[in-house]
């Protein structure tokens, strides 16, 4: 009877294709487990630069690989068959979507004076057309960049304006960008907020954040001669255009294609139905090497390490880890999210975070990373034991500046963050030398350049660090969030909310719906985030407090803690209008940080209300027991 019990496998219901595994729930401790040091050295010794070498290569094989081609739907079939090898019990999700591409008999043009362009590149979900105007040129495109232009009486409307990519000098004059789209959010733009099911059928929807104006890439070069014919960026500031106009062609096509992302799953032995989500884009539309080979091998590897240590080393996870490969990752995380907007009933209870592959490896110089705070803590104390690829040490001590980046709207991670709830993190190594990321130059030969001829070992850190970041998160009683690193968050943009009030108070007096701008009043903001951070203190307490060794004790906590990301989505906004209803990380006059810029006082005072309640809500959904909670 012992034997049975220790060593029977875990209860799991069957696995269907486009449904996500969702194993039976265990309330058994497994047999004595290894110790966290035990797992880190294993894990050690199966990623290597040695396995990365070969593995890379064969991946990089299979170049183009655009979505919903024959090479991306022959990769996604090997890595199916891989995992299938491995016994991860692995599934498909099939999705029809609206991508563009362009007219191979059209192309795209872009025409001032005697000077035709032709480029490459281009830019999805562009509105198409043909657009001619004065050209201003207002260089990175920023607000601030904007305000320039308009307090020098510089003309925007029915205006070309031409824009800089901020990043560094292309390696070449005639590189054409290759993975850049222009709707302003992810997935699918013409099914925002449900999935892209052939069986299921939707009013035609667009995007919120679809633009209807044509946008075009050209290269270095093309825009260096367009510079110098009105004066150069020198000139920026004053109407550049006015005397020679330019002509913008764009004729890219809009058309359904059929993608298909992979998964598979090591599951659980404790709590199987929660697990942690490691992703990787597959397709690419030139080589994407850096883009998108490296994170498919990583996440391969990664699986046939963490199964190995499973079947032959007597590693028993708590929870499970799911790997997936997505596809249309070049046109804005599409794959990713529309598996997010079909499964999001069930992936905000089950998925608690999500770790992105994409991108890991630009180079070896310096490192950054872009993540939930309550994984702050997690990926620091994992960057302290893992290897530097270059010298001695550990990570930790190569990185000398500032570690943690706010997560932007083209993050992979992205809408795991701010549309889901679901603790998210991207992190990468970068070097200034590697200017070819979303080029069609992005290659193993550049790659290797920039690394010093180190990719592979590179790599192999890279997987470290999101191997040991999964396994500890799937491998202690309790799930590694760090509460106290929202706090820090909140009183940052509580107080700027504050400040903005108070000064408006001092130099406006103005009526508005029920009285003047003394009805406006941040006391109550206050008093919620006061309640989310004794709420997280007595979290802690609780777990000090909890035996550990009881698994029903140890859910009820990572119950509690799960749901703070989750409870961080504003119930008051439309996921179809505004998607990412995240109170901090989002985008919309819901966030606190909107609120704090808000000069409209009747939409301050509306949404500095619901903005309270939200956080509010969060705090309560942290306490244990309903009659513990704060109400005033």
């Amino acid at each position: 009877m012992v034997g049975y019990v220790t060593h029977r496998k875990p209860k799991v219901s069957p696995c269907r294709e486009n449904e996500p595994s969702v194993p039976s729930v265990l309330r058994e401790e497994p047999a004595p487990s290894l110790s966290w040091v035990d797992i880190t050295n294993l894990l050690e010794n199966k990623l290597n630069s040695e396995t990365f070498t070969k593995t890379l290569s064969e991946f990089d094989k299979v170049t183009p690989r655009s979505a919903g081609s024959y090479e991306d739907s022959k990769l996604g079939s090997a890595i199916f068959d891989q995992f299938r090898q491995l016994d991860m019990e692995p599934w498909r999700n099939s999705h029809y979507v609206r991508l563009q591409t362009p007219d191979n008999k059209k192309p795209n043009t872009v025409t001032f004076g005697s000077h035709i362009f032709q480029p490459q590149g281009y830019l999805a979900f562009s509105g198409t057309g043909i657009k001619t105007g004065k050209l201003v040129y207002a260089n990175y495109g920023l607000p601030e960049d904007f305000a320039v232009l308009a307090s020098n009486n510089v003309e925007v409307k029915g205006s070309v304006v031409m824009m800089a990519q901020p990043i560094n000098q292309p390696a070449s004059a005639n590189t054409n960008l290759s993975s850049f789209q222009v709707h302003f959010g992810s997935g699918d733009p013409y099914t925002p907020g449900f999935p892209s099911f052939n069986q299921t059928m939707f009013p035609p929807t667009n995007s919120s954040g679809l633009p209807k104006i044509p946008a075009q890439t050209i290269t270095y070069n093309n825009a260096d001669n367009i510079l110098q014919a009105i004066g150069g960026p020198s000139g920026f500031g004053r109407s550049l255009g006015g005397i020679k106009n330019i002509t913008v062609e764009v004729n890219n096509v809009l058309g359904f294609k059929e993608i298909q992302n992979v998964f598979g799953v090591i599951k659980g032995f404790i709590d199987p139905d929660q697990y942690v989500v490691l992703g990787a884009q597959r397709d690419a539309l030139g080589k994407g090497y850096a883009r998108s080979t490296v994170g498919t091998s990583t996440l391969i590897e990664l699986a046939k390490a963490i199964r190995d240590m499973v079947k032959k080393d007597g590693f028993r996870p708590r929870r499970s880890i799911v790997f997936a490969s997505w596809s249309a990752g070049e046109y804005g995380s599409v794959g990713a999210t529309e598996w997010l907007d079909a499964h999001m009933s069930s992936l905000g209870k089950n998925a608690f975070t999500y770790i992105s592959l994409d991108g890991i490896v630009q180079g070896v110089g310096s490192f950054y990373a872009s993540a939930s705070p309550l994984l702050h803590t997690l990926l620091e104390n994992t960057l302290r034991v893992v290897k530097s690829p270059i010298g001695s040490g550990s990570l930790k001590e190569m990185i000398r500046t500032d570690l943690f980046r706010p997560m932007s709207i083209d993050d992979p991670a992205y809408p795991f963050l701010a549309a889901s709830g679901i603790p998210s993190i991207s992190f990468h190594f970068i070097s200034p030398n590697y200017p070819y990321y979303n080029t069609l130059l992005d290659n193993e030969d550049h790659l290797n350049y920039a690394t010093s001829q180190n990719t592979a070992s590179v790599t192999a850190s890279a997987a470290q660090i999101a191997g040991q970041m999964a396994l500890r998160l799937v491998h202690d009683h309790v799930i590694q969030f760090d509460m106290t690193r929202y706090k820090k968050v909140l009183n940052i943009n509580v107080y700027r909310i504050n400040d903005k009030i108070s000064t408006l108070q001092k130099v406006i007096s103005l009526n508005f719906a029920s009285g003047t701008l003394t009805d406006v009043r941040t006391v109550w903001l206050l008093h919620t985030k006061a309640s989310f951070q004794r709420a997280a203190d007595a979290f802690k307490n609780d777990v000090a407090k909890t035996d550990l060794s009881d698994p029903e004790a140890c859910r009820l906590l990572n119950d509690r803690i799960m749901r703070i990301e989750r409870s961080l989505l504003s119930p008051y906004v439309s996921p179809i209008e505004t998607p990412f209803r995240h109170l901090l990380s989002g985008q919309g006059p819901h966030t606190l940080a909107a609120i704090a810029e808000m000069t409209d006082l009747e939409q301050l005072h509306t949404q500095l209300a619901l903005a309270t309640w939200n956080l509010q809500g969060c705090a309560n959904s942290i306490v244990e027991n309903l009659w513990d909670v704060e109400f005033e």
